[in-house]
């Protein structure tokens, strides 16, 4: 007996009527645990970046670059087979990876690791893997439907599909018991998720998911994305938003199907296409593809975030006690640091910093042989590649500005980047250290800063805004003996184990893609 009847249109969502159940005790011990308001300040902090040539790339590779964790699974990502190069030339810096994956697909992946890093190694680890698979696995099928998307803006249903059940992964982190008591009712027969958390949280899970993401401060968009729809059959959505919210909700009963194990039944997907054929131009053959590309995209993501599949069934639990390295101990054998190299000396210079030169230079080069990458892109590959590989703590590009008569700094990576940045500017002509640089083409690679004939050298602008600069180095970008600006890269310690030969050829190999570039035809 089927209790859809013909098409439902949606309702209108009124998030301010189903979050006042929830206002009170049951969101303070969901949120106010420390790592779960850090997890909200980093999801709204991501959400509200947008793509946009004056920064919007930038600002996200900065974030991911912030957090070395995030920065190796994201890279980890970029090198799976369906995204590396047809070259093969492994991905090895942040900037390249969003060129290659996209901003939109960082930008969620990186939501995505974000709410994995947070809660997947809470106690309940079999519960929350279940809702975090589901979050993962939704999110994939909403970057599928907005790829084909005619809609502006429709990253927002992988978006919103990701959080669309933050309220049940957040009540099996915390309230585990009351989350046990939901899925008894559910698995009873007699009651749908939304009744059986009602009467056991007295809030709908629905309304959670919305009342935290209100309480994270994201975005209105996004939090009535993950409004819960009419039952029965959908019609077309008339507007984009209409979309998004269909497409959350169509997301997450996918990743729920899919997360059953085995092969969905016929009749799971013909409940589907019954539910949301029409309404979201999907039919038989484009269902099946669709589940075939969300597979082999959660193999990968799974992958990059060394989530290993739980064990078959039968066998041990490798958490529990099974032959071999618990998990726990497989992801840290499994470090993404960079094997026997990894590690840094004192200054915060990578041992292995030859070899992630190396990658750069070769990603660069790859990168100018495509034709496909702008300068700006360019240019904040060669920075990255120089502040992660050699280890500084804050390294900036500054370029000539002929409106202003300066040159000034345009992308910058590290400790207070936004303020060093705004105030690294300098006049076009001088005698201190960075014209004489320009002037003379000369890289200089300074061991310590504090010997009384460079600190002579250094003007007073540096002295201000950088005064612990302990070490540097200042890379000219001259182009046909006109300068152009420079790479400026410090540390607040002494580097006294220098750069030697082998690293000066390989940075400066690095610099001379990009005169390459600069250098009119």
């Amino acid at each position: 007996m089927n209790p859809m009847k013909g098409p439902a249109a949606l309702a209108p969502y009124t998030a301010e009527a189903d979050l006042k159940p929830v206002r009170g005790a049951l969101l303070k011990k969901l949120c106010s645990d420390e790592n779960v308001f850090a997890l909200g300040v980093s999801v709204a902090r991501v959400v509200q970046l947008i793509d946009s040539d004056d920064g919007g790339t930038h600002d996200l590779a900065y974030f991911v670059l912030s957090d070395a964790a995030l920065t190796q699974k994201v890279l980890r990502l970029a090198n799976t087979p369906r995204f590396r190069t047809a070259a093969g030339t492994p991905v090895t810096t942040v900037s390249r990876a969003i060129s290659l994956l996209g901003f939109d697909n960082v930008k969620s992946s990186a939501l995505a690791m974000l709410l994995v890093d947070t809660l997947a190694n809470s106690r309940h680890a079999q519960s929350i893997r279940l809702e975090l698979e589901a979050a993962l696995c939704a999110s994939l099928v909403g970057r599928e439907m907005a790829r084909v998307s005619a809609h502006q803006g429709a990253e927002e249903a992988s978006i919103g599909a990701l959080f669309k059940n933050i309220g049940p992964l957040l009540v099996a982190a915390q309230q585990h018991e009351r989350y046990r008591e939901i899925n008894a009712l559910v698995a009873g027969g007699s009651h749908g998720a939304g009744q059986a958390s009602q009467m056991i949280l007295g809030s709908s899970y629905d309304a959670l998911s919305a009342a935290i993401l209100h309480e994270w401060k994201i975005p209105e968009v996004i939090v009535r994305s993950i409004g819960p729809l009419p039952p029965g059959p959908l019609k077309a959505p008339q507007h984009r938003q209409e979309w998004v919210r269909m497409v959350v909700s169509f997301s997450m009963e996918v990743a729920r199907i899919l997360g059953r194990g085995g092969k969905p039944s016929a009749a799971a997907l013909q409940a589907l296409l019954q539910r949301y054929g029409a309404a979201l131009a999907l039919d038989r053959d484009q269902l099946a593809d669709l589940l075939g590309t969300v597979r082999g995209g959660m193999n990968e993501l799974l992958d990059s975030l060394n989530m290993r599949p739980p064990a078959a069934p039968g066998g041990d639990d490798a958490e529990e006690g099974a032959d071999g390295l618990p998990n726990v101990l497989l992801l840290a054998a499994l470090d993404a640091g960079g094997g026997p190299a990894a590690g840094c000396h004192p200054s915060g210079k990578p041992y292995n910093a030859r070899d992630q030169l190396l990658s750069g230079v070769q990603e660069v080069a790859q990168m100018r042989a495509s034709g496909n990458s702008k300068l700006n892109e360019l240019i904040q590959a060669v920075l990255e590649t120089l502040y992660r590989g050699m280890g500084f703590r804050f390294a900036t590009v500054c370029l000539r500005d002929m409106r202003v008569g300066q040159f000034r700094a345009r992308i910058a990576f590290g400790e207070k980047h936004v303020e060093r940045m705004a105030g690294f500017s300098f006049p076009l002509a001088g005698p201190d250290l960075f014209h004489l640089a320009m002037k003379n083409d000369a890289d200089l690679m300074i061991a310590d800063a504090g010997t009384p004939k460079i600190r002579a050298l250094l003007p007073d602008w540096h002295r201000a805004l950088l005064p612990d600069a302990r070490s540097f180095i200042v890379l000219p970008l001259v182009v046909q003996g006109t300068p152009l600006g420079l790479f400026y890269a410090d540390r607040n310690v002494p580097a006294p184990e220098g750069v030697p030969p082998d690293e000066t050829a390989l940075i400066r190999a690095l610099k001379s893609q990009l005169i390459v570039a600069l250098t009119p035809p």
